[in-house]
């Protein structure tokens, strides 16, 4: 079948699906659930790529189909396939993420309560939407100024190699465990995700204070490295 073909048979199919076997969830108690989520995915108007890529317009979004996001290869290779999130999709990957896209960079053990799955699941469809094909990225414009100024710089890969072994004490070249691999991430979500503890828009003790040690040549150098080492 056509790659084309196979898109449009894929958007009827999500079209046309349900999930009978599903709870219904409220969104009001799968708020509460997303707190873990938001350590690595904005969700709502204004959500930007951090260490996971955004939610908005999720519904019927192609899988791995941000374009200004480095997926893993399992990932991109299902949004080839013409894969798109449903509720359904997303419901049995939250249940087990590695177990559904073997090779996910995902960290999250999932939820194994259907009822919890659920309202988790009803939170993301009300607050993400659906996906637009005609809708542009995220502009520039909407990128703090602090996090603007280091995409600016050209990192040197060498100091960045130099800096690393700080990051790499805690972060694996592979995901596992609670702490999330940083290994090809994108130079922009790198940033992000870094300056978002510099500038309080995520709270941890250790990646505050490590943050805040580092200059923007030294954050532009370690983001030139770990987008480039597998």
């Amino acid at each position: 079948m056509a790659k084309q073909g196979l898109f449009a048979f894929a958007l009827m199919s999500w079209a046309m699906q349900s999930s009978p076997a599903m709870p219904e969830g409220d969104p009001a108690a799968g708020q509460a659930a997303f707190r873990p989520c938001a350590a690595c995915h904005m969700i709502g108007d204004g959500a930007i790529n951090r260490v996971g890529p955004h939610l908005d317009g999720l519904m019927g979004r192609p899988v791995g189909g941000l374009s200004d996001y480095r997926y893993s290869d399992t990932l991109t290779e299902a949004g080839n396939e013409g894969e798109l999130w449903t509720e359904d999709r997303l419901n049995r990957f939250l249940e087990d993420p590695q177990g559904y896209y073997r090779g996910t960079r995902m960290v999250f053990r999932g939820i194994s309560d259907p009822d919890s799955r659920a309202d988790l699941v009803a939170y993301i469809v009300a607050e993400a939407g659906n996906y637009d094909s005609t809708a542009t990225p995220t502009s520039t414009e909407d990128v703090p100024p602090e996090i603007a100024a280091i995409l600016a710089i050209e990192g040197d890969y060498a100091y960045g190699e130099y800096l690393s072994s700080e990051c790499t004490a805690c972060h694996a070249a592979q995901s596992g465990g609670d702490i999330p691999s940083i290994v090809g991430l994108a130079p922009s979500t790198f940033v992000h995700s870094l300056m978002s503890y510099k500038i309080g828009q995520r709270e941890h003790q250790v990646m505050t204070m490590i943050a805040n040690r580092l200059g923007d040549e030294e954050i532009a150098a370690l983001a030139a490295y770990f987008t480039t080492v597998e």
